[in-house]
């Protein structure tokens, strides 16, 4: 089978120019990264997505990502999230491939035929059903039962109403009325005001568990034993967080020299165990 009989829908691998660019791309992104000194995982993080996916974008491998449309997506978001002009970046990335086929809409003049639709609408109103002749055969059943002479009324009913009292006749029986003898007048009663209690000692509330003071835009991740992560977020300057949780808590800070840790209210440094200004640490 010659070449000529291939689909053209299968998609051909992607040349040796694609390829380079998308790893100049990856190298932007990397180097725009660490200048800013953001850790892998916290971007990825903050981008809610795998690391994995993160270093094959860094490393220019589109391959290893769902689509072109997701990793220039993903690279938009690192450009914004790092403050770097996209269009760079994304004009030495592959572009989207694929084509839009439009419905040709039915001709303004083409002839309407009457379809089975028609037919049956046509069969219904020529013969009605069985439950149109049982809602006529009730509705005529009523009518009859209303219209039908001294059903409106009992002779008992009459007779009730003529052995009545009429309205406004003036009532035969009288009332004996007894003046009330007055009541002996109570003795006052004396109050006494109720003890005035104590107010209660101020309590010192304890320090929390974590507290993070930032000083300029950062990252923070905090884990507890059992799995959950009560705090992961970016941090402005000027904001102030704290997480607790079931110890042990794992603890993943960017840029640590934006900002102030404090472990149950005492200050914790950082710079003894950072690696790329990135710190982990356990709160037991």
């Amino acid at each position: 089978m010659s070449d000529k009989n291939l689909s053209p829908d299968v998609a051909s691998p992607p040349s040796d120019q694609a390829t380079s660019g998308a790893q100049r791309a990856g190298a932007m992104l990397r180097q725009a990264r660490e200048d800013a000194g953001l850790h892998v995982e916290a971007l990825a993080v903050a981008l809610k997505v795998t690391v994995k996916k993160l270093e094959a974008l860094e490393a220019g491998r589109i391959d290893l990502l769902p689509d072109p449309t997701f990793a220039r997506g993903l690279a938009a978001s690192i450009c914004r999230g790092l403050k770097l002009d996209p269009k760079p970046v994304l004009d030495l990335m592959p572009g989207i491939a694929g084509e839009r086929r439009e419905v040709a809409p039915p001709a303004i003049n083409a002839r309407f035929e009457p379809g089975a639709a028609a037919s049956g609408s046509s069969a219904l109103r020529s013969s009605p059903s069985p439950a149109m002749w049982i809602v006529a055969v009730l509705l005529l059943g009523a009518l009859a039962i209303y219209l039908w002479p001294g059903m409106g009324g009992s002779p008992a009913d009459a007779d009730n109403g003529s052995a009545a009292t009429p309205m406004g006749a003036p009532s035969t029986v009288t009332e004996s009325v007894t003046p009330a003898e007055p009541a002996p007048a109570a003795a006052p009663t004396v109050v006494e005001p109720a003890p005035v209690a104590p107010a209660p000692a101020a309590v010192a509330e304890p320090a929390p568990l974590l507290q993070f003071v930032a000083k300029s835009e950062t990252w923070v991740q905090v884990t507890d034993a059992t799995g959950a992560t009560p705090l992961r977020r970016s941090l402005v300057a000027g904001e102030t967080v704290t997480a607790a949780g079931t110890p042990p808590l794992n603890v993943v800070v960017g840029r640590i020299d934006a900002v102030e840790v404090q472990v149950r209210g005492e200050p914790r440094d950082l710079r003894t165990i950072a690696k790329n200004n990135v710190a982990r640490f356990e709160v037991k």
